[in-house]
């Protein structure tokens, strides 16, 4: 099966781009999370360290969560180095500058329709 590079830089774009805003929301996911669990420990009453295990596994999720998303900053940047050392391009062809592109793209058509 063979695929453009156009077609492969939007896909790749709006995976990353998808990716990206996935691990930002499970952080405000688990941050909403780790509130809701000290407010109850607080509004119950129950004693200050109930639920404190739990409390340590999900600070430790977080942590892994933001280390991921220093990956896939990582990964972005790389995917950018890619794009110029592939296309010779100094700016057009990084992920974010297609989808953004795409989108813009997009919305012209949409608008024109």
């Amino acid at each position: 099966m063979t695929m453009t590079v156009e077609v492969a830089k939007l896909r790749i774009a709006r995976n990353l781009y998808e990716a990206e805003a996935a691990l930002d929301d499970a952080l405000r996911r688990q941050s909403q999370l780790m509130t809701t669990l000290v407010e109850a420990r607080r509004g119950t009453g129950v004693a200050p360290f109930t639920g404190q295990e739990a409390l340590m596994r999900l600070a430790k999720l977080q942590q892994s969560m933001l280390s991921a998303g220093g990956d896939l900053a990582r990964v972005h940047c790389r995917l950018q180095d890619v794009g110029r050392e592939l296309m010779g391009d100094a700016g057009g062809t990084t992920p974010t500058a297609v989808l953004a592109a795409a989108v813009d793209v997009s919305d012209a058509a949409q608008r024109a329709a």
